[in-house]
């Protein structure tokens, strides 16, 4: 039975786990124009319900206009720990002329083609409103600014249809890329099957997998990735983690991923995406032992901290942050 954290027992455990990385407001009080201006806004709440998401959500929605994606992982049919519906439905209500938007997978499973991702999506309970997968018409390929792996990066076609994303997701470990966070969900989840998602694995085909990259290299092509959705959006595109639930597989293992050892935590936000995954790994590891062993084996034997460090180097976020608890 996982324990739940009392808002004290947060508070005094968080500021140990940060210290100078991340001043933490306890009392909610702060402001985002009040935060130094060499540490990036982070945007905590304990409170994983549609309340806690809308609230955190308006924290950060300044730059969300005009035709709105909201970018989810939907998730193999009946995974368990993929987001609880009424959390999604409640944000997509909340956003105007918004809808989610997804990605065929590369490997075989019951979203490799788009009538079985259809499918999935409505056992999943995802269909309350349009889900737009973006590569069902094929995919286009946009700039890596400043990439070192690659100049371009194919995506969903449909992606060129929005103005503005919002980066919804759930925090948990993940099979190849060690987690799964912001970063995983717009690297992979935004390009395409046919072609994007096979530059960044450098797979050769959809089944071997022990022959796709892995490591750091892995790493570095998922954050150059991930630079070109960004660097597509500018600065109309959020981040939202939850963490919740946070098995070691991803939700792509559906009803095979690896039971939860750790509590859930809640929910962070900001409008960088390097301060947001650098706080997410922050608040896991100052989790119990017994709670994150398999999630920092996970994470580490993977080489994923890469991701921060990469993210850094090509200049995509600050890793220097203050947590603001609403």
């Amino acid at each position: 039975m996982r324990t739940r954290y009392s808002r004290r027992e947060f508070l005094k455990d968080g500021a140990a786990a940060l210290g100078a990385v991340a001043a933490i407001d306890p009392a909610g009080l702060g402001d985002a124009l009040d935060a130094p201006r060499d540490k990036a806004r982070v945007f905590f709440s304990p409170d994983i319900s549609a309340d806690g998401l809308l609230k955190i959500y308006s924290r950060i929605n300044k730059g969300i206009r005009g035709k709105a994606a909201i970018k989810l992982h939907t998730g193999e049919p009946h995974g368990p720990n993929i987001l609880p519906r009424d959390l999604v439905k409640a944000l997509q209500r909340q956003i105007p002329n918004s809808n989610l938007v997804e990605t065929n997978t590369l490997y075989k499973g019951k979203r490799f083609t788009t009538a079985d991702h259809r499918e999935t999506i409505q056992i999943n309970g995802w269909d309350f409103c349009p889900v737009d997968i973006m590569d069902e018409d094929g995919a286009v390929m946009i700039p890596v600014k400043g990439g070192t792996h690659f100049k371009e990066m194919s995506v969903g076609k449909h992606m060129l249809r929005y103005d503005s994303m919002v980066v919804l997701t759930h925090f948990k470990g993940h099979a190849m890329g060690g987690y799964g966070g912001s970063l995983k969900n717009i690297a992979i989840g935004c390009a395409d099957g046919a072609i994007g998602k096979k530059m960044v694995h450098a797979a050769p085909d959809n089944e071997n997998y022990e022959s796709w990259l892995k490591g750091e290299p892995f790493m570095e092509n998922m954050v150059e990735s991930a630079k070109a959705t960004i660097d597509h959006f500018g600065k109309r595109i959020v981040y939202i983690n939850v963490l919740r639930n946070m098995s070691v597989d991803c939700d792509c293992a559906g009803i095979e991923a690896a039971p939860v050892k750790a509590h859930d935590l809640g929910i962070l936000a900001s409008t960088d995406i390097l301060a947001v995954e650098q706080a997410s790994i922050d608040m896991v590891y100052k989790l119990p032992e017994a709670e994150l062993h398999d999630l920092k084996e996970r994470i580490e034997s993977r080489k994923a901290l890469r991701q921060l460090s990469y993210m850094k180097e090509l200049k995509m976020g600050n890793d220097q942050y203050r947590l603001i608890t609403l």
